[in-house]
């Protein structure tokens, strides 16, 4: 068919997207729409409210005290966010030198 060679749009789920979109225009009121393309980002910055996002869902609360919002989607929104930086040239990559993370996951899958 000629529609299978197309962006699968269909399978992000409804629901996930409203959740984003409504952090990110918590973000936009608060920062300026699309601020992460006017100024550079850091990763760093956004990695940090990632995972701090995730512990504390992680950890029992379902939603982010100030917004309301669930940290999941707090999560993926700050995810969009540095995949947007990053194909637009605006994130500073500041991680840090190249490290063995992702060599120890591997190997953990591979023993399990």
């Amino acid at each position: 068919l000629a529609g299978d060679k197309k962006l699968p749009l269909h399978l992000i789920p409804p629901v996930a997207d409203a959740q984003e979109a409504i952090v990110l225009g918590l973000g936009a009121a608060k920062y300026g729409a699309w601020n992460w393309r006017q100024q550079r980002i850091t990763a760093s910055n956004y990695v940090g409210a990632a995972r701090r996002h995730l512990l504390a869902w992680f950890d029992g609360e379902d939603c982010d005290p100030e917004s309301g919002i669930s940290h999941l989607a707090h999560v993926r929104a700050t995810m969009s966010i540095l995949i947007d930086a990053k194909a637009t040239g605006k994130l500073i990559d500041d991680r840090p030198v190249c490290g063995l993370a992702a060599e120890h996951v591997r190997i953990y899958r591979r023993d399990a």
